[in-house]
């Protein structure tokens, strides 16, 4: 379904951008920020890295369309008849980078038949790969030593969780859902790089009670869903919804 050639150059392809979004990293007064007609914010280093991966994703997969969320998105009518698309979100965690936080991530995610099938979460300033292909596992590379499979592990009924939640958005229903299951500790992280937490072991379930768009958490779901010891974990998000839309949803339990 994958083929380890393209897996690989896709991985490739999410280190270059990676690197491109760091020149503006290490000089955010040239980053150029400004707000997008959603009041969202946008730099030059989400354009450039937009570009690197739509590009590059055309040359290597010239048939398959490419969806972007710093690009015009075609309408549902179209879209429909769609068996396989690229997803990419080339900045997750904007508000993180012009923070300077590290916590940002370059996303490409392959769809097919509305699961992701191929999913690459670079986290450039961590200098820190997570990719993931259906059937093959999920797969963490740091600082490019050699890949190491990842696992996460479902919890045990009754037994207190480890919470990630989002840096940048509380929310009340957060707070409330909270108060239904057992938390033993809660701990914040930016961008997709919450998906790869759970998928690795160091938490246990991601909440997410507010509203993303399908490019947000398309590569970092697919690293999730291959993180099972005996196959695949379950995920309630699905893709090529006519809006693009997610309604809340939690990982892990």
């Amino acid at each position: 379904m994958v083929s380890s050639t393209l897996r690989s150059a896709v991985v490739d392809l999410v280190r270059e951008a990676g690197r491109a979004t760091m020149t503006y990293y290490d000089a955010p007064e040239a980053a150029g920020v400004r707000e997008k007609d959603d009041e969202s914010p946008v730099t030059l280093a989400d354009e450039v890295a937009h570009g690197i991966l739509v590009d590059g994703l055309r040359h290597l997969d010239p048939s398959t369309p490419v969806v972007s969320e710093e690009a015009a998105v075609d309408d549902f009518e179209t879209r429909r008849s769609w068996r396989r698309f690229w997803l990419v979100d080339p900045l997750d965690g904007t508000k993180e980078f012009i923070k300077r936080r590290a916590e940002f991530t370059v996303n490409v995610a392959l769809i097919d038949e509305h699961e992701p099938v191929l999913g690459v979460v670079g986290a450039p300033a961590l200098d820190l790969v997570y990719w993931a292909v259906k059937g093959e596992g999920a797969w963490r590379e740091k600082k490019r030593a050699s890949a190491e499979r990842i696992y996460s592990v479902p919890p045990e009924p009754g037994a207190p969780l480890t919470v990630v939640e989002s840096l940048s958005h509380p929310s009340p229903e957060l707070e409330e859902y909270l108060k239904t299951i057992p938390v033993g500790r809660r701990v914040k992280a930016g961008s997709s790089l919450k998906f790869c937490w759970v998928a690795e072991g160091k938490a246990d379930i991601y909440p997410r009670l507010g509203p993303t768009m399908e490019w947000d958490v398309a590569a970092g779901d697919c690293v999730y869903r291959q993180s099972g010891r005996d196959g695949e974990r379950p995920s309630p998000l699905t893709y090529n919804k006519p809006d693009l839309r997610n309604p809340s949803f939690v990982i892990g339990l």
